[in-house]
C-alpha cells in the first residue's frame, strides 16, 4: 500500500489529482529521442556549470518540467534557455544517471 492508497483511506471524499510523473512517461519519451543528448561540463565566470542539450520533438513546457525536477532532486539551481538546460554545479554524473532512469539516451562530452 504507498502514500496515494493511505491517504484515499483517510480521505475518501477527496477528488485527487493525478499529475503525470516523469518516470511514468518513460515508454513515451524514449521513442521521440533518436540522438542522445549531450551532458557537458563548463566553467562561466569560473563557476562550474553543467550543460543538457540536444532536446529533440519537445515542447518547451516539458524541458522546463525535467530542469524543475533535477533541481528539485539534486538541490541545485539553473534555467532553461532555449531548448538547454543550465544546471549550477558539476553532477553531470547524477543527472546523467538520472535522465537514463526516465527514459533519455545521454552522452558525456569532455572532461
Amino acid at each position: 500500500m504507498d502514500l496515494q492508497d493511505q491517504l484515499r483511506k483517510f480521505f475518501p471524499d477527496h477528488k485527487f489529482s493525478e499529475k503525470t510523473n516523469l518516470v511514468q512517461k518513460k515508454a513515451t519519451i524514449s521513442h521521440f529521442q533518436t540522438n542522445p543528448l549531450i551532458c557537458k561540463y563548463e566553467k562561466r565566470n569560473g563557476r562550474p556549470t553543467t550543460i543538457i542539450e540536444g532536446f529533440e520533438k519537445i515542447k518547451k513546457e516539458e524541458i522546463k518540467l525535467i530542469a524543475k525536477s533535477i533541481k528539485q532532486k539534486f538541490s541545485v539551481g539553473g534555467s532553461v534557455k532555449g531548448f538547454s538546460i543550465i544546471i549550477q554545479g558539476n553532477i553531470r554524473s547524477d543527472i546523467m544517471n538520472f535522465l537514463s532512469l526516465i527514459g533519455y539516451k545521454v552522452k558525456r562530452v569532455g572532461g
